[in-house]
């Protein structure tokens, strides 16, 4: 051996660094997997919340993100474009200040019930349309129909597109109440057809949403479309109070890649017009986003509106549906309800919406949440806890009824 190789053998350097290899691979995984046999290494370990250990709705989310797959939960997460209007929704509800009692009451005397369109409810909430859901859970929209009559008979909106088909959801829970969700379509024979079919199968309200014109997934885009694989966007919106199911494979090109669709952008009030002379009982207009427009659904047979933007997915850059409120509740002088959705997470937020004039609201992603994380039972618990809430904020607010909770329990001041 040279002279310098035995030098290079008996260097300090040399036993430093080999004792920091040493060290090294000491603390690295394949080392830990050769001497620990374990299968399941502490850092891989993680406890999920019980249902009985659900406090808000908002721990709920966790558990939904993940027990369903990114795609899935990017569907019900995503608002439309830079998602401005989507964030511009829940940010709204800081800009109303529930104004403290003198006089708060015991929730024990909190009462309430109303009546909506001939229907008793005992809270002014109703389920949402909610598309897809059989991607969230297998109990799917018969889990959720169950978890809704459960919590205080639940007035619940069927999506139009269900992932199981009303005559399976309709009877599955009796006694429960399910109106139906339509999405226009320009062929009035189509339209005949499918209105009978929920009515036949016991829908005794129809919605018939409007706000859907044309929606830009960017978050579906980036999810779906790397690699060079475009895959198909889907139908109409979902989540935050209605739309489509999970979007499906295929190849697509030209403006259906960015969901412009050729089945848009053609609604009109002619439309109403014949979907009303289809429609036995209450027909309903969900995606009215200005005053002038309630006034005209008033003219064309609605019976109640929905003031709702889709949760944020109908169209990026525009307002707020809590800040359009007012001024649709002030056209509508009371001669129809109005239903209120979009960024519901909080008995507080269902409070506000009240108080500006809505009727009732809708629960649209805190519900799909619910039942991704703990099925049936989870959105069951979701409900409950918004009513529960809700009561609570109106004891506060010294709110024995719901004719109590009005404008002058709140200060707005909208940016």
């Amino acid at each position: 051996m040279a002279d310098i190789e035995k030098v290079w053998l008996t260097n300090p350097s040399r036993r430093a660094a080999l004792a920091r290899m040493t060290g090294l691979m000491a603390t690295s995984p394949v080392a830990a997997a050769i001497a620990q046999p374990d299968p399941r290494p502490i850092s891989e370990h993680r406890r999920a919340l019980s249902l009985a250990e659900m406090q808000t709705c908002f721990d709920f989310e966790p558990l939904f993100f993940g027990n369903v797959t990114r795609s899935v939960y990017d569907y019900t997460a995503h608002g439309d474009g830079s998602e401005f209007t989507l964030r511009r929704n829940r940010q709204a509800y800081d800009w109303v200040d529930i104004l403290a009692s003198r006089a708060p009451v015991p929730t024990s005397q909190v009462d309430l019930s109303s009546e909506f369109l001939g229907l008793k409810l005992k809270f002014p909430i109703i389920v949402g349309p909610t598309s897809g859901q059989g991607a969230l859970h297998p109990d799917a929209e018969i889990g959720m129909f169950k978890a809704a009559t459960a919590a205080s008979n639940t007035l619940m909106m069927l999506s139009a597109v269900s992932t199981m088909p009303i005559s399976q959801v309709a009877p599955a829970s009796p006694g429960g109440t399910l109106w139906a969700q339509h999405y226009p379509q320009e062929s009035l024979v189509s339209t005949q057809a499918t209105l009978d079919r929920y009515q036949n199968a016991g829908a005794k309200g129809i919605i018939v949403t409007i706000d859907q014109q044309a929606s830009y997934y960017e978050r579906d885009l980036q999810d779906r479309n790397f690699g060079g694989r475009v895959l198909s966007q889907g139908g109409r919106g979902a989540g935050g109070g209605g739309g489509s199911g999970v979007p499906t494979p295929g190849i697509v090109t030209g403006a259906s890649r960015y969901r412009i669709s050729g089945g848009r952008l053609w609604y009109t009030w002619q439309y109403i017009d014949a979907c009303r002379k289809m429609v036995q009982g209450p027909l309903l207009l969900k995606g009215i986003m200005d005053p002038e427009d309630a006034r005209l659904a008033i003219e064309h047979g609605a019976d109640a509106i929905i003031v709702s933007n889709h949760g944020g997915r109908s169209m990026d850059y525009g307002p707020s549906t809590l800040e359009v409120l007012p001024d649709i509740v002030t056209a509508v002088s009371g001669r129809i309800p109005i239903l209120f959705d979009s960024g519901i997470r909080r008995g507080a937020d269902i409070f506000k919406a009240l108080a500006l004039g809505a009727n009732g609201v809708n629960l649209g992603r805190a519900a799909r949440w619910g039942l991704a994380a703990f099925g049936s039972a989870g959105a069951q618990r979701v409900i409950e806890m918004m009513q529960q809430e809700l009561v609570q904020v109106a004891a506060a607010a010294g709110c024995a009824k719901l004719s109590d909770i009005n404008k002058t329990k709140v200060r707005a001041h909208f940016v």
